[in-house]
Formats: structure tokens, sequence, C-alpha cells
């Protein structure tokens, strides 16, 4: 891990009301690597997604996006440094076609060609649905959709906020291998999941949250052979 990294978040804290959420997490995420981020429902991953990417405030601790100060940050200053996020439950407009669901991705400057072209490069079957209601598709392919538009702004930092959630294991299988092709144009990518074992097929690194902490941080296989118990639980 060498180099300024792409994230670095130290000693941050958050609490709802009197009740602290996050209790001093620190990580590092290294500049061009897929690192996932892995722990139980209730460990606080969701609400440290929502701090990082300023939807909510931190209590105190500092998070640095390419070397930059982000804590007090706003939602555009962070989408202006490279950071993209694909919320958990896909966020795409239902009662639009596929292309003009990335055709409104057009209007943040880049041309709808070009985001269209990404798009069908990633995910040929986006190509074949691209006249269909984006409501009416499976929920892999809503996925698909929610990840293409998030790439059409050229992210440095890509967060997968439970990519996994609700999908066939061989939709999400498909969704990773597209995860690591991504991963090889450059892009660095923070994969929150619960889903263990598919996310760290792909990962560079791993990191384990439990109770509002990081506990563990390290290679895919070292994590997975250490830290079972915690991350695998009953959905492996």
């Amino acid at each position: 891990m060498s180099g300024v990294p792409i994230l670095e978040i130290v000693d941050l804290h958050a609490a709802y009301g009197r009740i602290e959420v996050l209790r001093g997490v620190d990580l590092i995420v290294p500049k061009g690597a897929v690192m996932a981020l892995l722990g139980p429902n209730g460990a606080g991953k969701s609400t440290l997604t929502k701090v990082v990417c300023a939807q909510k405030e931190a209590t105190s601790g500092d998070i640095h996006l390419g070397g930059v100060h982000v804590t007090d940050a706003s939602p555009e200053q962070l989408a202006r440094l490279g950071l993209c996020t694909v919320p958990e439950g896909r966020s795409v407009f239902p009662n639009l076609t596929v292309e003009e669901n990335l055709q409104l991705m057009s209007y943040a400057g880049v041309s709808a060609s070009a985001v269209m072209e990404t798009a069908y490069a990633y995910f040929p079957r986006l190509k074949e649905r691209r006249r269909q209601l984006a409501g009416t598709m499976s929920g892999g392919e809503q996925q698909m959709l929610a990840m293409s538009r998030a790439l059409s702004s050229d992210p440095a930092l890509l967060i997968l906020d439970e990519l996994s959630m609700g999908l066939a294991p061989l939709i999400v299988d498909e969704l990773y291998d597209t995860v690591a092709g991504i991963a090889e144009t450059g892009i660095s990518i923070l994969c929150i999941e619960q889903f263990a074992r598919t996310a760290l097929r792909v990962s560079d690194y791993a990191a384990v949250m439990s109770g509002g902490r990081i506990v563990a941080t390290g290679e895919p296989d070292e994590i997975l052979e250490t830290m079972s118990d915690v991350i695998l639980g009953g959905a492996a």
C-alpha cells in the first residue's frame, strides 16, 4: 500500500442521538485497489458510507479523499473530487427507459453517446434492453443500470453499497466479474457487503467491521481464514 491512498479515514465517530454508531473507524483504501468492507448487519457499514458520502455528519475524526481533507465537504465537492456511490437499493428512474436513464447522466457534461458507449461496453444486456422501462427489468439488470450511471461520471473512487442485495448468486457473480473489469481500468472500488465470499473473490484487500469499528484488515485469504465467524455467519 504505497503512495497517497484514494480514501483515508482516521478515528471517525458518528452517532444517532446519544447512540454512538461509529466508534473510532480507521480505514485506508489504496489507489487502484478493490477493497471489500465486510461485517454483519448493524456493524456500522451503512453509517460509514453515509458519513463518507456527506449524507450524515461525523461527530469527530477525519476523512481524506485522494489526499484532500473532505470531512466537511458537500456531496457536490466530493463528486468533483471523483467520489461516486451506487447506493443500496438501486437508484434508477423506473418510469424512464434504460436509454433515458443514461441520457440523464449527460447533463453532468459527458456526451450521451459516451455515457451509452461505456454502459453497453460493460453491460451488453443493457443495449438489448435500451427501449425498456427500467422498472420492468430484473433486479440484476437494474443494478447494471445503476452501475452504468455511476461509471459515466468517470469516478476516482466508486463505492458499491450492498451490490448483491436481493439478487440471485449467479447474477451477483456476474456483477462482481464486472467490478474486477472496472478495477482494471484504474478506478478504485470500495465494496460494502454482507456476502463475503463473492466480494473477496475480486478484492485486493478486505476490512471487517463489527460494533462500529474496523476489527481486521488484510488480504482476502487471511481475512476469510481469521474472521470467518464474523463475516460469514449464514450469508456466505
